[in-house]
């Protein structure tokens, strides 16, 4: 089974840019790959991410792979190919991450908030970390929260009897992600020296129910993409009023705890 597919909106994605891309730059920063000649960024969304590998890594080909058309395009929309700047060794595919393989070149590979879609990712990342060769890193993220009240309310309501006939088997937050030790027992198993954290961002977001607001650019995308647009209307009012009970906004703002898990490691 491949990558989770539905309809990515780029904009609604990045609303909440500063709260999503600090885990990006919390796990780079642990890879010491000092010069690499390909760099790929599995998940790349709409790519600013990745551009800041190839500031990082000049001198390398920097490519950035999702399977959201729209996405890949506002990558290439904001970073077309030049002959010079940021886009000289930056490239942008659209392609499966389950099917995708390294080649013998790639040295570093970076997954941010994508392999929580791949079911089989922990499959996917032993033969990704099998294909590199000595010296090669592997860093990911993924989102540990699927045990919060967003994705517990979500995941409530759609085994509802309303809805439970029309989301049967669309949201999979119980086995979306392992835990830490399980990330940790896999690098170790294929041969590479791991570091291997988790961090909760206690997250101050601001306006109208905007824990709502944050999960339509990510967790509500497949339930939506299931639903009809009346269906998802009405989906979404329900979900609104509950989810707006779990987070009440306090006097400085609403408080979204959010847990994810990090996992760098170098092939020895």
């Amino acid at each position: 089974m491949g990558e989770q597919t539905f309809l990515w909106e780029p904009a609604k994605y990045v609303q909440f840019s500063d709260f999503r891309d600090r885990p990006f730059f919390d796990l780079t920063s642990r890879i010491a790959a000092e010069s690499p000649t390909n760099v790929v960024d599995l998940g790349c969304g709409p790519g600013n991410l990745t551009a800041t590998l190839a500031l990082r890594w000049p001198g390398a080909s920097v490519v950035g792979l999702d399977n959201s058309e729209a996405m890949i395009a506002a990558a290439r929309t904001t970073f077309p190919p030049a002959a010079d700047g940021v886009a000289s060794n930056l490239d942008f595919t659209v392609a499966d991450i389950a099917s995708w393989r390294p080649e013998d070149s790639t040295d570093v590979i970076v997954s941010n908030a994508a392999l929580q879609w791949v079911p089989n990712h922990p499959q996917l990342m032993t033969a990704w970390l099998a294909a590199l060769r000595p010296g090669g890193w592997l860093g990911v993220q993924v989102p540990g929260n699927f045990g919060a009240p967003s994705h517990v309310i979500m995941r409530e309501l759609a085994e509802s009897a309303r809805w439970r006939d029309k989301l049967d088997g669309v949201l999979r937050h119980y086995d979306a992600v392992r835990e830490p030790a399980e990330y940790q027992d896999l690098f170790l198993r294929a041969g590479a020296r791991v570091d291997v954290w988790e961090t909760s961002y206690t997250q101050l977001l601001q306006g109208e129910n905007p824990v709502l607001e944050w999960v339509r650019g990510t967790g509500l995308r497949p339930v939506l993409a299931a639903l009809g647009p009346e269906d998802s209307q009405l989906f979404e009012h329900e979900y609104a009023a509950l989810v707006a009970e779990a987070y009440p906004p306090g006097e400085f703002g609403t408080v979204f705890p959010f847990r994810r898990i990090f996992m760098v490691g170098e092939k020895q």
